[in-house]
């Protein structure tokens, strides 16, 4: 079972690798096997900006993300908010509930029209036992975040605002995951990606309009972002 590639893999001190041509292949199907199998679990559907889950609510239940992006983020006591992941179809979350945790350690909200499966808690780790394809997707999906996760550590390390700023943008736009050469980006205010890159609002709008002058993005009611934009994440 190969866990998805992440198409901005990470080598030495945070600098990516270019994908290779041609789309990755998941001999397992998860949203077809949740249509089929015989479990308890939900569809839910979030208008843009809905709340899909808050912190400090009680993690009962795991998501799978059908349609749509939800933003992860935490906030401290002081009621600073730090975005931790945007998700695309295809995602889990939430899965901090199989592991012990008994109330959410983040916010999950709606950037977009949104559709998740809502899976209890118990019947998760139910089909987790009795599921063995399913089960070793599930753990797939888990190694890869956690690649994420130690990308995303080193990028804030090593890398400049301008290439943290293209790289987000690039796994925003799921680089990698789609043939086109330019993709839609969901609507995110430069607040949020400030956030997102550990910058200000101010030199996220510098960049933004850097790259839209030299046709790395396009903007115009939608943000588009073209793989060309990947050469400023490459570049040293």
């Amino acid at each position: 079972m190969r866990a998805p590639v992440d198409a901005l893999h990470n080598t030495e001190m945070g600098t990516p690798r270019r994908p290779a041509s041609g789309k990755l292949s998941d001999p397992f199907d998860v949203q077809a096997f949740l249509d089929s199998a015989n479990l308890s679990r939900r569809v839910v559907h979030f208008a843009r900006g809905a709340l899909v889950f808050a912190q400090g609510a009680p993690a009962d239940s795991v998501f799978y993300l059908q349609k749509g992006v939800v933003r992860l983020s935490v906030s401290s006591a002081a009621g600073k908010e730090a975005v931790v992941a945007m998700l695309g179809p295809g995602d889990f979350f939430g899965e901090g509930s199989l592991a012990g945790q008994l109330i959410r350690m983040g916010t999950a909200r709606a950037m977009v029209a949104t559709t998740v499966v809502r899976i209890p808690k118990r019947e998760m780790q139910r089909i987790l036992h009795e599921q063995v394809a399913f089960s070793d997707r599930f753990i797939a999906h888990m190694l890869a975040r956690n690649i994420r996760i130690e990308e995303d550590l080193v990028d804030q390390l090593f890398n400049s605002t301008e290439k943290r700023l293209a790289r987000a943008l690039l796994l925003m736009a799921r680089h990698g995951h789609q043939e086109e050469s330019a993709r839609e980006v969901p609507r995110v205010s430069q607040e949020i990606l400030a956030e997102m890159v550990g910058t200000t609002r101010s030199r996220v709008n510098f960049f933004m309009n850097k790259f839209r002058k030299l046709g790395l993005i396009d903007y115009n009611g939608t943000l588009q972002v073209n793989d060309s934009l990947l050469n400023v994440v490459l570049h040293d």
